[in-house]
């Protein structure tokens, strides 16, 4: 898919019958908003049209007419809460329904831009608390052994799709990259062994960074591509599928979960885990955490400062397990 494609909205509200036309065509103004000003993917966008769409049929079914421009100006806290209330009970959690508030505050700002009324009982109410659960990243010995070929070696798989599996899950845990920067680089951006060590990764919002790539990852993908039976052009995706086409998520998930079986790993071992566990194990190194924010391409400091919380929780149970007293 295409950036362009990306950020059209999966499909537009047009002719939904608990809003007037007015409305609907608002919406889809928002929508293409979101996907071409504010550069937002095409699933996030359509989960906020989803969640625009499920909260204006309450409301309409709430107040007994379709709902205009102006409905949001008329809203009180107590709709907004009785729509919450109603998701709790079909058993929606609390991030999901932080999401919802977040859809249906940009979609009120949007019409507060266009001159219609602007809306109070949106901040009025606050969002659900989240109890924020700790990265599991593996241990450096676990992490290092789903990087090695040989772990598969028995597989009844061809070589080269083994060396590349094990060329991507290397780069997930030797840059901190996600699984889809990782599959969206293209063959020319990657650099040959002795001809650089950085790369360019485009991350969320098409936000592009620097990423630096230790010579052990550089050949593995070296070894890989050497293997490919397939033509990999420059301008072609690096990592491909068995029929040559761009490799899935998927499959590498697929992968790590037979590594998981072989190596006796927890259920937490995902290719997500690998990028927590080279910030852990950086951290853990005395990596600055800005400079980890940066190789991470987070954009808030907090989001990287929970892996402070981890290395300290790893400190704490190393001690307990160690000394005499504890």
């Amino acid at each position: 898919m295409s950036r362009a494609q990306a950020r059209k909205p999966a499909r537009g509200p047009g002719g939904l019958p608990f809003v007037t036309p007015a409305l609907g065509d608002e919406i889809e103004q928002w929508l293409r908003q979101l996907g071409a000003e504010r550069r937002m993917s095409a699933h996030t966008v359509e989960a906020y049209r989803r969640d625009a769409c499920q909260f204006l049929a309450f409301l309409a079914l709430h107040h007994g007419g379709r709902v205009g421009t102006g409905g949001f100006a008329r809203l009180l806290p107590a709709d907004i809460r009785a729509y919450m209330a109603k998701r709790r009970g079909e058993s929606v959690g609390s991030r999901s329904l932080m999401r919802m508030l977040a859809g249906i505050r940009s979609l009120a700002r949007f019409l507060e831009s266009q001159g219609h009324a602007a809306s109070a009982a949106l901040s009025a109410v606050r969002a659900p608390k989240i109890a924020r659960s700790l990265p599991k990243p593996l241990a450096v010995a676990a992490a290092t052994r789903v990087a090695d070929p040989d772990e598969r070696a028995g597989e009844d798989r061809d070589p080269w799709i083994l060396a590349r599996d094990a060329a991507v899950l290397a780069l997930l845990y030797g840059a901190g990259l996600r699984i889809g920067e990782a599959l969206a680089i293209q063959r020319k951006d990657f650099p040959e062994p002795g001809q650089g060590d950085v790369i360019v990764v485009t991350g969320k919002g098409d936000k592009t960074r620097m990423v630096p790539v230790i010579a052990p990852v550089v050949a593995l993908v070296a070894a890989y591509a050497a293997q490919c039976p397939y033509n990999l052009a420059p301008q072609g995706p690096l990592f491909v599928g068995a029929k040559g086409g761009p490799l899935r998520a998927r499959i590498v998930q697929l992968a790590m979960a037979r590594l998981r079986g072989a190596l006796d790993l927890p259920p937490s071992a995902t290719p997500h885990a690998l990028r927590h566990s080279f910030a852990t194990h950086l951290l853990a190194r005395g990596g600055d955490l800005r400079a980890i924010q940066e190789l991470l391409g987070h954009a808030s400091l907090s989001t990287t400062q929970i892996y402070t919380a981890v290395d300290t929780a790893h400190l704490l149970k190393a001690y307990r397990a160690a000394h005499p007293r504890a």
